[in-house]
């Protein structure tokens, strides 16, 4: 590489991180993204899919600036990279410009392995994002979340979470996210099941699946239970969005697939992959857009955007409920 930099610099010229779990790659990216905006807030980011960059863009995005401006420039999916623009991409490794950095997401597998391979050889910085498939690197996760936040929580208290949450590592550092902000003290087991059980029928998952299910009467009793038994309103907004965003992930899967691949690849345990099946029926991708409106809405009401946090929620509950008939003649 034309700058030495240590293996650990986020403003190395190239990051290259690798692996399948999106929110590990999301945070690689935010993290060079921060760093950047640090040394120079009008840092330009330029976020691409791989169909965005074609031969000759690249050497475009990252042409020398009148105003000498940092950059950072973003290729998602790099492994499907034409090859011709692969050739470009290999091209400027060997000369990076100054103040751009270049970020390549690539999923590690057999294809685009040259790329993958050239980034190496150049000295890329790599950050490393594997799917965790295994709940034990899940539950290492969630402590190492805990960690992060500096706060203390009982193996008992993130093996709790993480059978409550399942595999969607986004849910599980959302959940360590809310119990570090909501609760003092060391965070136990008996902590999670009162934000993540509470009541069986008043859990903040009650709630979700019956406002998906569009049986919004249902939905609008179990969320009353649930704010009178001391359910945290940010749990259910999580769980909202846990369960509207469970509908378009399956909504957008190919067709036929078993349930054993489809949680594979989407995240879920087989069982819930059934239980959004039967919940989808009448749902439309217009209707999963406006759910998801509605929980960003609530979401905002209940930290502080609004002055009737059960109001919001109510409201959201009631609009999830009728996006989930959107979609039935």
């Amino acid at each position: 590489m034309a700058r030495k930099t240590t293996t650990d610099d986020p403003l190395a010229p190239v990051t290259l991180a690798v692996g399948q779990e999106d929110l590990l790659l999301d945070r690689a990216v935010q993290q060079v993204v921060a760093a950047a905006r640090a040394a120079d807030a009008d840092t330009d980011v330029r976020d691409l899919p791989p169909d965005a960059l074609q031969p000759g863009t690249l050497a475009e995005l990252t042409s020398p600036s009148l105003f000498a401006e940092r950059k950072v420039v973003v290729v998602r999916n790099a492994q499907d990279l034409s090859a011709d623009t692969i050739k470009d991409v290999k091209g400027y490794l060997g000369a990076p410009a100054e103040e751009i950095t270049l970020v390549l997401l690539h999923a590690g597998g057999a294809k685009g392995k040259g790329l993958l391979d050239a980034a190496r050889k150049a000295g890329a910085r790599e950050v490393a994002c594997p799917k965790m498939t295994k709940p034990a690197d899940r539950l290492a996760f969630v402590r190492s979340e805990f960690r992060g936040t500096g706060r203390s929580a009982t193996p008992e208290a993130c093996q709790s979470l993480v059978d409550a949450i399942g595999s969607d590592l986004r849910e599980l550092a959302s959940a360590v996210s809310q119990l570090a902000a909501d609760v003092e003290g060391t965070i136990d087991e008996a902590v999670v099941a009162r934000y993540y059980t509470g009541r069986a029928e008043a859990s903040s998952f009650t709630v979700a699946d019956r406002a998906v299910e569009g049986r919004a009467a249902e939905a609008l009793e179990a969320l009353r239970w649930a704010v009178a038994t001391g359910v945290a309103p940010v749990l259910i907004t999580s769980a909202l969005a846990q369960g509207v965003r469970a509908i378009g992930k399956l909504a957008s899967a190919p067709r036929g697939a078993r349930p054993g691949d489809l949680a594979r690849e989407l995240g879920m345990p087989p069982w819930k992959i059934d239980r959004v099946r039967q919940q989808m029926r009448g749902w439309s991708a217009d209707g999963v857009a406006v759910a998801l409106r509605a929980v960003a809405e609530a979401d905002a009401g209940v930290k502080g955007g609004g002055d009737d946090p059960e109001y919001a929620l109510e409201k959201a509950v009631v609009a999830i409920a009728r996006a989930a008939r959107s979609g039935r003649s």
